[in-house]
């Protein structure tokens, strides 16, 4: 089985949140399973950094030691689905289910998964709530 993670569990993983020790004992208590990304998740883990930055949350070295963290976790550890032009258009049909609530990188999230057969794994009850709904098999953290 390949769990997909999604943004919100690395960066808490990588970060000192509220959810940073939870994130982390799940990530190790999964170490013997395929643990997959897609690409979008470099670009929303370095939005992410920039938004504590802006809001006083962290510094820029923090920010690098974040990033840096993440990046070697999914250098070392992580297998990477390519984003194909038919998750865009999955997607945009899952963003169009308006009462889901889903954001558009959220919606790429899952059609990722769906085109892999992952089961996704989120720190956001939203999303994992709206996997299921769609087909796409999720696990809150």
């Amino acid at each position: 089985m390949t769990l997909y993670l999604d943004t919100s569990l690395l960066v808490s993983a990588s970060s000192v949140e509220t959810e940073t020790g939870r994130s982390q004992a799940w990530l190790a208590s999964r170490s013997q399973a395929t643990l997959a990304i897609s690409p979008w998740v470099f670009t929303e883990s370095s939005s992410a950094a920039a938004m504590k930055i802006e809001t006083g949350q962290i510094d820029r070295a923090v920010r690098d030691t974040i990033l840096a963290r993440f990046r070697e976790f999914a250098a070392d550890t992580l297998r990477l689905l390519p984003i194909e032009p038919a998750d865009s258009r999955r997607a945009a049909q899952y963003a169009d289910q308006h009462a889901l609530g889903l954001r558009s990188g959220d919606a790429l999230h899952l059609a990722v998964c769906a085109a892999h057969g992952a089961t996704l794994c989120t720190l956001d009850r939203r999303l994992a709530d709206a996997g299921p709904k769609l087909g796409v098999p999720a696990e809150l953290v």
